[in-house]
């Protein structure tokens, strides 16, 4: 549940939403992609009012969207080539040499080598169905890249693969990307500002869900007991009470 949120999003910066299990970070997400309507409030994508495009045109708008979905969502029944080729099967208007270039191109990205193309998602690793659901993702050149806990059950040196491919993006491509989280590496390793988030339960009647802005820095240094409890990787609602 989301309440009193306002959030923006600069051009070409990562923007890393962090908050406890339940506040609303993934449902932010998608929100701002459209997979979910708002109740009430707007979503504007570069000036458009999202409510106010037509389907055709919010499914045009969505095609400058990569998603790396939480669970990767990629499709059992497909290999690793399927899987990767779908959206610009979906898009059109490409010839099967094109599309396999293409696979194998974003897979290199990533870090995975052309011969994975015939495995199914079940025989990879979950690092390695993470990295094939992201070059899936990039494969239409998105221009804005959403992460949804991108390295949630990942090992420590899988996550670190993560981070260092969300940066490797942002270099390689002129990309704004929104990262929900709980991960405090990858707050250190990509963020150029950090946004928290509350859980509607636990906020004063008037007080905005969105609790802290700023720099990675200036979070670890916040003299909010919420965003400082968080920031070191502890309970803030057991700080609070404890207070």
């Amino acid at each position: 549940m989301l309440r009193n949120l306002t959030l923006s999003v600069r051009s070409g910066e990562t923007l890393v939403v962090i908050g406890e299990s339940g506040c609303g970070k993934s449902v932010t997400l998608k929100l701002m992609i459209s997979l979910l309507d708002a109740t009430s409030g707007e979503v504007h994508w570069e000036g458009h009012h999202v409510a106010g495009l037509s389907r055709a045109e919010r499914d045009r708008h969505r095609l400058r969207f990569g998603y790396l979905f939480q669970n990767s969502a990629l499709f059992d029944s497909f290999d690793v080539f399927e899987n990767v080729a779908y959206g610009l099967r979906e898009s059109g208007g490409r010839s099967e040499a094109d599309i396999r270039a293409v696979v194998v191109e974003r897979l290199e990205e990533v870090g995975l080598e052309a011969e994975i193309c015939s495995k199914k998602p079940a025989e990879l690793s979950g690092g390695m169905r993470k990295r094939v659901a992201l070059a899936r993702a990039l494969a239409l050149e998105p221009a804005v890249m959403l992460y949804d806990e991108p390295t949630t059950g990942l090992d420590p040196v899988m996550t670190g693969v993560i981070n260092r491919l969300i940066c490797q993006v942002r270099r390689r491509r002129s990309v704004t990307s929104v990262v929900v989280t709980h991960d405090l590496s990858t707050v250190r390793a990509v963020a150029d500002r950090v946004v928290m988030l509350e859980p509607v339960s636990r906020l004063a009647p008037d007080e905005p869900q969105a609790i802290f802005s700023g720099t990675v820095a200036e979070a670890f240094a916040s003299n909010d007991l919420r965003v400082a409890a968080f920031m070191q990787g502890g309970d803030a609602s057991w700080e609070r009470e404890a207070g």
